[in-house]
């Protein structure tokens, strides 16, 4: 069942990056984000690592998560998700994986496996997903390849299912490519890319997508039709086989730190569907600052 939640009408202009800028908020906007980019590459963003947490022993569920972040981030980023679900009672298994520098059939081989290693030898009852944008994208290639024999249920947060015009349009610029390496080459939205070759999924899964971008992703928000996280459309999120679709008022960097989502995302893994609040909560300081709502 899908809920979407709207908004009063907001025209944004449809500005293209380009050199020069064609309004002075979308050239600060896009030179933000670079900015924001390039300190993610410098702290890190192309290293691997894995982060695991166990739950108290007295409420310890005997079932297990892992963790998949997204592009050009690390496993910190999912750090606040992490803490949710280890207080939940899970094991956690938070994998950290060179998106910058891979192909995501490299990443799917030389890293996944880890962790998934990992989660077993607490030997679950379940493993569960837990996947920000790319990290996405992973797991489904993963998930169609080798699945557990005790797979138990996946949310996904903002995942690029059908690709992303930010792809489409930035893909042969150098900054961009030099970004987000082999694998931001393949998160397009053509028929033939990575994310549209996977077809439907065949297991729980449930799909959280944001219709708020961050004050730096204006110019990005400008490039992708429809409402959108400034990264991925909110149509470019839903996914062929999934159990239930939330929309909420989160951005695409920050939406994994929302309490909102991690309540959804908990209930999710223990029931297999989303709440589905009338009037979700509206993004918070601390979670989601300085956004605004998508067109």
């Amino acid at each position: 069942m899908a809920v979407l939640y709207s908004y009063s009408p907001m025209k944004t202009a449809n500005v293209y990056f380009s050199y020069p800028c064609f309004t002075q908020v979308t050239c600060l906007s896009g030179w933000l984000t670079l900015i924001f980019f390039a300190v993610m590459i410098a702290s890190g963003c192309s290293r691997t690592g894995i982060s695991i947490q166990k739950p108290a022993s007295a409420t310890a569920l005997g079932e297990c998560v892992v963790l998949v972040h997204g592009m050009g981030r690390t496993f910190r980023s999912m750090a606040e998700m992490q803490e949710r679900l280890v207080v939940a009672g899970y094991h956690t298994v938070n994998l950290g994986y060179p998106s910058t520098r891979l192909s995501i059939e490299e990443i799917v081989s030389d890293n996944v496996p880890a962790a998934l290693e990992q989660c077993q030898q607490f030997q679950p009852s379940s493993i569960h997903f837990v996947s920000h944008s790319l990290g996405g994208i992973i797991l489904r290639a993963v998930l169609k390849e080798q699945r557990p024999a005790n797979m138990g249920r996946a949310v996904m947060l903002s995942p690029p299912n059908h690709g992303s015009a930010v792809a489409d349009s930035l893909k042969d610029w150098w900054f961009y490519r030099w970004i987000n390496g082999p694998a931001g080459q393949q998160l397009t939205t053509d028929s033939a890319s990575f994310p549209n070759q996977l077809g439907p999924v065949e297991y729980p899964v449930g799909v959280i997508a944001g219709d708020r971008y961050i004050f730096f992703d204006f110019w990005l928000s400008s490039i992708i039709p429809g409402p959108d996280d400034g990264k991925v459309s909110v149509l470019n999120a839903r996914l062929e086989g999934m159990r239930d679709f939330l929309v909420v008022h989160e951005t695409h960097p920050f939406i994994m730190n929302s309490e909102y989502v991690q309540d959804e995302t908990l209930y999710f893994l223990k029931n297999g569907t989303f709440r589905h609040l009338k009037k979700p909560p509206q993004a918070v300081s601390g979670s989601d600052w300085f956004s605004f709502p998508s067109k």
